[in-house]
């Protein structure tokens, strides 16, 4: 399974929000996604999960390129927007099983107890989504991302509002959904891309700047994030 994003723009009028991102990511790997605000960031996830069509380049998932086989794509992808998508009406348990019936799943109830459990929801599972506090929600949300066991998954700022405790357990989740599957994480935490991922992409003004292996950065993550925002990379 491997992820690629060659080349994509997206332009909105003489804007360009995205003007020339590329990288790829491999199944086994964690790619931190890195840029300031304005970069251009969750334009490039929104692109990569089919909401929004890039204005030119591609992006393939498995193969599958997002502007002809959007069907094949969505069903590869697990994405965690940056504001989970909850229906505040609903329980936990009822909300899971009704993404898992969204997504296709045959065997639903299995599916929503191995969700609950790899993010660690049994507490609040027949609580209302509406009144849990916005850690729970975002670990909601990381649970209906991974309800239908896909090849790829993307999340955008995964740890936001998470207590200590949670955010130890839910980078455990992340490097756990690594080992086998394409992971992108898109965060503002510098030391969680060092301690959770194999890759860091950092884009500017809508560009790649950098795609390398943390293995391979001549300095520390944070001197790199800076140069890249210079132009000295």
């Amino acid at each position: 399974m491997k992820l690629s994003v060659n080349n994509v723009a997206k332009r909105y009028g003489d804007f360009y929000a995205v003007s020339d991102v590329s990288f790829t990511a491999n199944q086994g790997e964690i790619v931190g996604f890195l840029g300031p605000n304005g970069a251009g960031k969750t334009s490039t996830l929104r692109m990569m999960v089919t909401y929004l069509p890039p204005s030119s380049g591609d992006i393939t998932v498995g193969g599958f390129s997002v502007r002809t086989k959007g069907d094949e794509v969505r069903k590869l992808i697990g994405y965690l927007p940056e504001t989970p998508p909850l229906y505040p009406e609903l329980t936990v348990k009822e909300y899971l099983s009704f993404v898992a019936r969204l997504k296709g799943v045959k065997d639903v109830k299995e599916a929503v107890e191995r969700a609950i459990g790899k993010c660690f929801l049994e507490e609040v599972t027949n609580k209302l989504c509406g009144y849990l506090s916005k850690g729970f929600k975002q670990r909601v949300g990381i649970a209906q991302a991974i309800i239908h066991d896909p090849e790829v998954v993307i999340l955008d700022e995964p740890t936001s509002g998470l207590d200590p405790k949670q955010i130890i357990e839910i980078r455990e989740l992340i490097k756990s959904l690594g080992k086998g599957k394409v992971v992108v994480l898109s965060t503002h935490i510098l030391p969680e891309v060092s301690m959770v991922c194999d890759k860091v992409v950092i884009i500017n003004k809508g560009k790649t700047v950098v795609e390398k292996k943390l293995t391979e950065l001549e300095k520390s993550l944070e001197e790199t994030f800076l140069e890249s925002l210079r132009g000295d990379v």
